[in-house]
C-alpha cells in the first residue's frame, strides 16, 4: 500500500490500491478543495507532488494548470492514483468564510413546547406507599412517565424539576434548575451552517457559531452530493450523515462555550435546512430528489429524539426539522416566508432566495406559489475558471472606470480568486461598459479604436476567443467566456422563474409591491449588480429588499414558539408549486431571459 507524505506537516497518509489521492487526503480529514467531487471538471483540486516520481500529465491536468505549474510537478488530486510512495505538498488552505447569521423577524408571543416545573417526592411509608412516578404524575397532571426518565438517577424523595416537552416529561433532574432553559435553532444550507443558543426563558441569543458546511468533501452542491450516495452505496448516506451530525454537534460546543451554557440543559433542536440537507441530516436516502421525478422520501416535519442521529445535549432533548413543500422548497423556503409573514401582509410580493438553486415563492394578497430553478454552482464561485467561495483573498467587487480595475477583496488580501457576488459585480460592469454583449459575446478587440479605454482589458488566446483581463499577475484572473456562459444560464433560470410566477397569476412587475431577497448570497449583493445583469429586472431595482437569513430566524421562531410550529406546518401544506418544465413555453421564456441588459455606461 502505497504512503503519502504530506509536507511540511510531515504527515503520512496511507492510499489503498487504486484509491485516488484525493480520496486518500480527504479520508485523513486534510482539506483539499473540491468542488465537483473528484469528476475532474473544475480543476480546483491541485497539489504539487514534490518527490520525483510525479505521474505524467492527462489531458484534464493540462486544460487546467499551466505548463510551468505541471514542470513543478502540479497534478489534480482526482485523477491521480498513486502506485508508489508520493510526497506531496497542498496547495489550499481553508480560509476564513463570512457567514450571514442573522435575518429579519417580526413580533411574536413565545410559547415554546420546553418548559420546567418543580416537583417534590415524598418519603413513602407503610401508610403512604405511592410510588415515584405516581407522586410526579399527579403534580404534573399526565398519565405517565417514559422508564428512559425514570432510570436517569432517580426514585429518592426531595425535590425535582421536571422537564417537558409539548406536555411530556422528558426529563427529571434533582434539585430547582428552572432557570436553565435553552434551545438551539439551526439553519443548514448547502454551503454554509449557522447554530445559534437561545435563552428559552427569554428568547436571548446567547451563542453563536457558524462553518462552512462540512458535507463540502463530498461536493459542493447538492447534485455532487447525491452522486456521492448513488457511486458509494455501502456507506455515502452514512459519511453524510457523519460529518454534517459531527459537525453541528462542534458548533453546539463552541456556541456553549462561548456562552456558558451546559450543554446538558439544551432540550430542543430546531433545524430548517434544504429538502436534500434535511435528508441527509436524518440519514435518510436523497437520491430519488436527484432525478426525475424528483419525489423527496418525506416532507412533513420530524419530531424525534436528538440522540436517534448522534446530536448532543441533554438526555431526551427533542429534534424538531421543519417542513417542507418540495424536493427543490425545503424547510428553508417555508421558514423564509413565514418570517417574512408573506401569506398575512395581502400584498403582492415576490420572495427569492439565491443560491446554486434558485428558489422563488411570489405571494398574491395571501395566495403563495413556489418554483425552483437550478441556477448552478456559478453564482457561489463556482464552475468559473478562477471561481472560489466567499472567503479571504475572494474578489466580492469590481470597478470599471475606464481602462482600469478596481477591485475589492475580502479580508483586504492580495485578490486569489472570485466568489460570487464579484462575479456578478463584474458581469455587471462589463455589460455596462459594452465589453460583452447582450447575447453574452465579448465585442471584437479588432472593433475598437486603439485608444478605446477597452483595448488593455481584453485578451485574445490562440483560437481566438476572447477574455475580460481581471488582475494581472504570474497566475492572472480572467473572465472567460466560458465564465460568462455559465452566469447567463443562472440568470435565464432566475429570470424565468420569476417572469413564469408573474404570468401563472396574470401579473406583471408593476404589479410587484415589493421584491424580499434572502440568504447568504444575496446579502452580499448590491441592486444594481442584480438588475445591472438581469437576473432582476431593472423595473424592481428601487422595490428589493434585503432580509438576511430568514431560514435561521424561522427555525428560532419554530424554538420559541408551538404556535409557530403549527403554522408552518399548514403553511407548507397550503403553499402551491409550479414545476417549470411542465409549464407551456417555458423553453422559449428561459431562452429570452438568457439575454443580457444593454450598456448603461459610454461605450464605443
Amino acid at each position: 500500500m502505497p504512503t503519502i507524505t504530506v509536507v511540511p506537516e510531515n504527515r503520512q497518509v496511507p492510499c489503498a490500491e487504486g484509491e485516488t489521492l484525493l480520496n486518500a487526503l480527504l479520508d485523513a480529514g486534510l482539506f483539499v478543495d473540491n468542488p465537483c467531487n473528484g469528476k475532474a471538471t473544475c480543476g480546483k483540486c491541485r497539489v504539487r507532488i514534490v518527490s520525483q516520481n510525479a505521474p505524467e500529465p492527462t489531458e484534464a491536468d493540462r486544460k487546467f494548470i499551466s505548463e510551468e505549474d505541471l514542470e513543478a510537478g502540479v497534478r489534480l488530486s482526482c485523477l491521480v492514483r498513486p502506485d508508489a510512495d508520493y510526497t506531496v505538498e497542498l496547495m489550499q488552505k481553508e480560509r476564513k468564510h463570512e457567514v450571514l447569521t442573522s435575518g429579519y423577524m417580526p413580533d411574536f408571543d413565545f410559547c415554546p413546547d420546553v418548559s420546567k416545573q418543580l416537583v417534590t417526592v415524598h418519603k413513602a411509608t407503610l401508610a403512604d406507599q405511592t410510588p415515584f412516578e405516581e407522586q410526579i404524575c399527579a403534580q404534573l397532571g399526565v398519565a405517565s412517565i417514559a422508564s428512559s426518565v425514570l432510570s436517569d438517577g432517580t426514585g429518592l424523595p426531595g425535590e425535582y424539576t421536571a422537564v417537558l416537552h409539548d406536555g411530556r416529561v422528558i426529563g427529571l433532574e434533582p434539585g430547582d434548575t428552572r432557570d436553565l432553559q435553552y434551545g438551539v435553532a439551526i439553519d443548514i444550507g448547502t454551503t454554509t451552517v449557522v447554530c445559534a443558543v437561545i435563552d428559552l426563558l427569554t428568547g436571548e441569543e446567547l451563542g453563536s457559531a457558524s462553518q462552512v458546511n462540512a458535507q463540502k468533501s463530498y461536493g459542493l452542491d447538492v447534485l455532487t452530493r447525491i452522486s456521492y450516495e448513488l457511486e458509494h452505496p455501502e456507506d455515502g448516506v452514512q459519511k453524510l450523515q457523519t460529518a454534517i451530525v459531527d459537525s453541528i454537534n462542534a458548533m453546539i460546543g463552541e456556541a456553549c462555550e462561548k456562552s456558558g451554557v451546559c450543554r446538558s440543559n439544551i432540550y430542543e433542536i430546531v433545524v430548517s435546512a434544504n429538502c436534500t440537507m434535511m435528508h441527509m441530516l436524518l440519514g435518510v436516502n436523497a437520491r430519488s430528489i436527484g432525478k426525475a421525478p424528483f419525489s423527496p422520501v418525506f416532507s412533513q416535519s420530524k419530531d424525534l429524539l436528538a440522540s436517534e442521529i448522534g446530536l448532543q445535549a441533554a438526555h431526551g432533548a427533542r429534534l424538531y426539522c421543519l417542513p417542507q413543500v418540495s424536493a427543490y422548497i425545503g424547510a428553508d423556503i417555508v421558514a423564509g416566508a413565514y418570517a417574512c409573514q408573506l401569506k398575512e401582509r395581502g400584498e403582492k410580493t415576490l420572495f427569492i432566495d439565491i443560491g446554486t438553486n434558485g428558489e422563488i415563492v411570489l405571494a398574491n394578497e395571501g395566495k403563495l406559489t413556489s418554483c425552483s430553478c437550478a441556477a448552478g454552482p456559478a453564482l457561489e464561485g463556482m464552475n468559473i475558471s478562477c471561481g472560489m467561495r466567499a472567503a479571504e483573498g475572494a474578489i466580492e467587487e469590481v470597478k470599471i472606470n475606464g481602462s482600469d480595475v478596481e477591485l475589492t477583496v475580502i479580508g483586504g488580501r492580495k485578490p486569489e480568486g472570485i466568489c460570487g457576488s464579484g462575479i456578478l459585480a463584474v458581469l455587471r460592469e462589463l455589460i455596462a461598459t459594452g465589453i460583452i454583449r447582450k447575447t453574452g459575446a465579448f465585442i471584437k478587440k479588432d472593433r475598437l479604436a486603439e485608444d478605446d479605454p477597452r483595448n488593455p482589458l481584453i485578451g485574445v488566446l490562440e483560437d481566438g476567443k476572447r477574455y475580460f483581463i481581471m488582475h494581472q499577475g504570474r497566475n492572472p484572473l480572467i473572465i472567460s467566456q466560458g465564465d460568462v456562459r455559465q452566469v447567463q444560464l443562472a440568470k435565464g433560470a432566475i429570470l424565468s422563474g420569476f417572469v413564469a410566477l408573474l404570468r401563472n397569476e396574470n401579473m406583471d412587475m408593476d404589479d410587484l409591491d415589493e421584491v424580499v431577497v434572502s440568504g447568504q448570497f444575496g446579502a452580499h449583493l448590491a441592486p444594481e449588480s442584480l438588475t445591472g445583469t438581469g437576473i432582476l429586472p431593472a423595473e424592481v431595482q428601487d422595490k428589493i429588499v434585503y432580509v438576511g437569513n430568514t431560514s435561521k430566524a424561522g427555525a428560532y421562531m419554530a424554538l420559541m414558539s408551538h404556535q409557530a410550529k403549527r403554522e408552518m406546518e399548514a403553511l407548507a401544506k397550503e403553499m402551491g408549486y409550479l414545476e417549470l418544465g411542465a409549464t407551456d413555453g417555458y423553453e422559449r421564456l428561459f431562452s429570452e431571459c438568457m439575454n443580457f441588459p444593454a450598456p448603461s455606461k459610454s461605450a464605443k
